[in-house]
């Protein structure tokens, strides 16, 4: 919700398209999301800038290997830091802009199988929290956003808005959002 209230034209372009496919003021249903591309785009671009755990749970190399000519000792405690790989200037082009339209014509998926965009983690120990997420982060969103007009509190200006971290177990934004509901 922060990233896209610091950029009106991303707003504007998520509501037109839930005004034009569920019509200005109704709430989503999840069978509406496939219809929905934008709107998937900007929950993609959010998982990969603000994973919900900016590290997956640590692993243990089982045996001595090599990888990009360092070894990596068998007993090796290993973190990925999901963070990092979503900042990555060698796999996203401007990764520290928020850019929803990356996604349009990607059939890339935060499921696992893209390893550039893992804020579940992938393979056997994979989030199980995933299938909820990508059905009902969309949902909530894409209802909030056509149910409402959002203002930012105070006199703070979209361009203004303070986006830094605060790591954790879990990311947070390090100054809470205050944004204010307002009548359609």
């Amino acid at each position: 919700m922060a990233e896209i209230l610091k950029a009106p034209e991303i707003i504007m372009k998520v509501q037109a398209e839930l005004g034009e496919v569920i019509g200005e003021g109704n709430p989503l249903e999840e069978a509406d999301i496939a219809r929905l591309p934008y709107l998937q785009c900007i929950i993609k671009e959010t998982f990969r800038v603000h994973p919900a755990g900016p590290f997956l749970v640590p692993r243990e190399a089982g045996e001595d290997v090599e990888v990009c000519g360092y070894t990596v000792p068998k007993g090796s405690k290993l973190m990925v830091n999901v963070w990092a790989i979503g900042r990555d200037s060698t796999l996203w082009e401007d990764p520290l802009v928020f850019n929803p339209d990356r996604f349009m014509d990607s059939k890339m998926d935060v499921r696992g199988q893209d390893f550039e965009l893992i804020p579940f983690g992938a393979g056997r120990r994979i989030c199980p929290g995933v299938p909820l997420a990508v059905r009902m982060a969309p949902v909530m969103l894409g209802t909030l956003l056509n149910t409402f007009k959002w203002k930012i509190e105070g006199d703070v200006a979209p361009k203004d808005l303070d986006m830094q971290d605060k790591f954790g177990l879990t990311l947070t934004r390090l100054r809470p959002l205050r944004a204010v509901p307002l009548p359609l």
